[in-house]
């Protein structure tokens, strides 16, 4: 992963300490074929990053690329781009831990796009199906369906998962041997169940990102 500055405003993002009524629910579906999906809900005091680990913890993904949002600006009626790299900043561009979700998704503004890995360019399409009561007991964020697996990451993109898949597919392939070792012998392209989703702490993965260590930012 490529690693930036500190940000100069540092939030708090244990969402456990802050009380929230109400949840958004997202569907997730990566841009491959055939198409990978996740429905997730999340609480509405979340920002931008916050969702960002959310989605990585959904698909699989290992958080190890840039990444970034593109969704319209209610303010202006632009599209923005909410991202992570300081050296990215631009005329139309946020921080995403600076944005809350709730000030950019509602029922006029619904899609938004996220795009993980700049080089692969895995490009999802998230879909705001709704907003709804906080379940008591519940604990969010969740996944509540989905279906088939998490490219592996590096393997190209789109167009080279699809030819990943067909290695895999065909025993006769002269890749076929090859590829199985790279990806294992576990990887299944239509296993997916919610019940094996695990989400992180983002406040974590903020630190990991973001602390520093003997005065050099990591």
């Amino acid at each position: 992963m490529k690693i930036m500055k500190k940000p100069k405003s540092m939030r708090l993002f244990n969402y456990t300490l802050i009380p929230f009524e109400q949840v958004y629910r997202f569907k997730i579906t990566l841009q491959v074929t055939p198409l990978a999906w996740r429905l997730i809900e999340v609480p509405a005091c979340y920002d931008f990053w916050n969702l960002h680990c959310a989605i990585q913890d959904a698909m699989g993904w290992k958080d190890c690329h840039l990444h970034e949002f593109r969704i319209m600006n209610p303010k202006t009626g632009d599209r923005v781009r909410m991202i992570l790299d300081e050296k990215e900043a631009a005329h139309d561009t946020l921080y995403g831990w600076d944005e809350d979700i709730a000030d950019f998704f509602s029922d006029t503004i619904r899609i938004a796009e996220y795009e993980y890995d700049f080089g692969d360019s895995w490009s999802h399409w998230l879909e705001l199906e709704g907003v709804y009561p906080r379940l008591t007991g519940a604990a969010y964020p969740r996944c509540l369906a989905g279906e088939r697996a998490c490219p592996p990451e590096d393997c190209g993109g789109a167009i080279g998962y699809e030819m990943l898949l067909a290695a895999l597919k065909d025993r006769k392939h002269p890749e076929h041997k090859a590829m199985k070792r790279w990806v294992g012998k576990d990887f299944d392209p239509e296993w997916f169940h919610p019940g094996e989703v695990h989400f992180s702490n983002p406040q974590e993965r903020w630190d990991k990102v973001f602390m520093e260590k003997e005065g050099t930012s990591l």
